[in-house]
């Protein structure tokens, strides 16, 4: 049986505030972060450019959630430098087969998966992990169907980790630790259902 952090302790890391990467796809061991300033995405403030809104207008592209995990969180590790290794890829998948990973896949009209997105869900929180596209702005298609999952389940904190300009064009903002910490305590205290409505 392959190695794994168990789930167990996947999600008290997450409910503290920090999160685990790998130094490489090959590394066999993880290091544990957390961030001074945290990159979040105000849930009501998400934002995707006017060409990603006709995409999604003109039905090209099927979303579906939690029907190709595996797959998903390798397509997203398959680029020249990553943090995920194969232990965060085993481990996660436990965490998704437990409850609490989740992937947004994004299938075109062949139904072949051409984009999608992976993440954590404890309580009203969710940790954006990664995403990748195989198709121009498919990664930005999931990005739009992940709002809608968090908007229509009532969660209250999207989590990036870190801020970037490229998130930024999605509403992303910097906040203090501090800040964060408070929003996450209030998040776990309610439950949410990662899911398509």
């Amino acid at each position: 049986m392959p190695k794994i952090i168990p789930p167990e302790i996947l999600l008290k890391g997450y409910s503290q505030g920090i999160f685990p990467m790998s130094e490489s796809r090959n590394d066999d061991g993880v290091e544990w972060f957390s961030a001074r300033r945290r990159g979040v995405i105000p849930i009501d403030q998400f934002k995707v450019s006017s060409n990603v809104k006709r995409l999604i207008r003109q039905d090209r592209y099927e979303c579906r959630v939690n029907q190709s995990f595996r797959n998903v969180i390798e397509e997203c590790a398959d680029r020249e430098s990553t943090w995920i290794s194969e232990l965060i890829i085993d481990s996660f998948e436990v965490l998704h087969l437990s409850g609490h990973a989740h992937s947004v896949e994004i299938y075109n009209t062949e139904k072949r998966l051409v984009g999608g997105l992976y993440g954590v869900s404890l309580g009203a929180a969710f940790f954006g992990e990664s995403m990748f596209k195989e198709e121009k702005e498919t990664d930005k298609v999931a990005l739009w169907h992940c709002h809608r999952i968090l908007e229509s389940n009532d969660f209250e904190l999207w989590d990036t980790q870190f801020y970037t300009n490229h998130l930024a064009q999605f509403g992303c903002t910097e906040i203090p630790a501090t800040e964060y910490d408070v929003m996450l305590k209030n998040a776990l205290r309610k439950n949410c259902e990662f899911k398509l409505t």
